[in-house]
C-alpha cells in the first residue's frame, strides 16, 4: 500500500511539472520572426521620398547655395519703380530646385539688369551644367556691354553653385529684366531660406 501511494503521489507531481512547463511554453515570450516584408516597404517608401525631394526641373541643384550673404555686384543698378517692392510678398511660379515653386516670398532687393541662362564645365569636375538659371550681367569678368550673343564664352565671379565661380560660362540666352532677391521657407520644409540669387520678374506673381 505503501508504494502504491508514493507512485500516486509521484504521478501527480509529474503531472503538475508537465502543466506547468506546457504554460509557460505559450506565453508571450514567443521570440517573433523579423517581419522582412515590412522592413522591405519601408525602405522602398524612404528611397521613393529621396528621389521626390529633387530637383522639380529634372537637374541636379544640389549644391545650389540656396542663402547669400545679401551683396550683390559692384555696378548693379537698383530699380527705381518695381512691380514687387523690397518688403513685399509674392509667389513663386517658377523653380530652379526643389521647395521653390508655390512658395510665398519676401522681396529683399530688386535691380535692373541683363540675365543670361548658362552652360558650363564646373571647375570641381562635376558634371557639365546646361541651361543654368540665372547669372546677371555684373557677374561677369570683363563682359563689356550687355547684352551678350548666345555662344559666347566669358568667365563669371559668381558663386551660386559649387564649382561656378571662376568658370568659363557659354551664354544660352539673355534677357534684360527687373531681377530679385527673395527670402522664402521651402515648400518641403526646413529653413528659411534668405538671399537668394536670382529670381526674374515673370518668375513671380502676386499674392492673392
Amino acid at each position: 500500500m505503501e508504494i502504491k501511494r508514493r507512485k500516486v503521489v509521484f504521478l501527480s507531481i509529474l503531472s503538475s511539472l508537465l502543466f506547468v512547463i506546457g504554460g509557460c511554453g505559450d506565453g508571450n515570450d514567443e521570440t517573433q520572426p523579423p517581419n522582412h516584408e515590412k522592413t522591405e516597404n519601408t525602405s522602398q517608401e524612404h528611397n521613393k521620398e529621396m528621389k521626390d525631394s529633387g530637383s522639380e526641373e529634372g537637374t541636379d541643384h544640389s549644391g545650389m547655395d540656396h542663402s547669400g550673404s545679401g551683396e550683390v555686384p559692384e555696378g548693379l543698378k537698383e530699380a527705381e519703380d518695381p512691380k514687387f517692392p523690397v518688403g513685399s510678398k509674392a509667389m513663386i511660379t517658377d523653380a530652379h530646385m526643389a521647395g521653390m515653386k508655390g512658395a510665398e516670398a519676401t522681396i529683399s532687393g530688386a535691380y535692373v539688369t541683363t540675365v543670361y541662362t548658362v552652360t558650363y564645365n564646373p571647375t570641381n569636375g562635376g558634371e557639365r551644367v546646361k541651361n543654368h538659371k540665372w547669372v546677371i550681367h555684373e557677374e561677369l569678368i570683363d563682359s563689356g556691354e550687355a547684352p551678350l550673343e548666345p555662344g559666347t564664352e566669358v568667365k563669371t565671379e559668381a558663386t551660386h553653385m559649387e564649382g561656378m565661380e571662376g568658370a568659363t560660362l557659354e551664354i544660352d540666352s539673355a534677357e534684360q529684366t527687373t531681377v530679385y532677391m527673395i527670402d522664402f521657407t521651402p515648400t518641403t520644409g526646413g529653413e528659411m531660406v534668405t538671399n537668394h540669387k536670382w529670381v526674374t520678374e515673370s518668375e513671380l506673381s502676386a499674392v492673392e
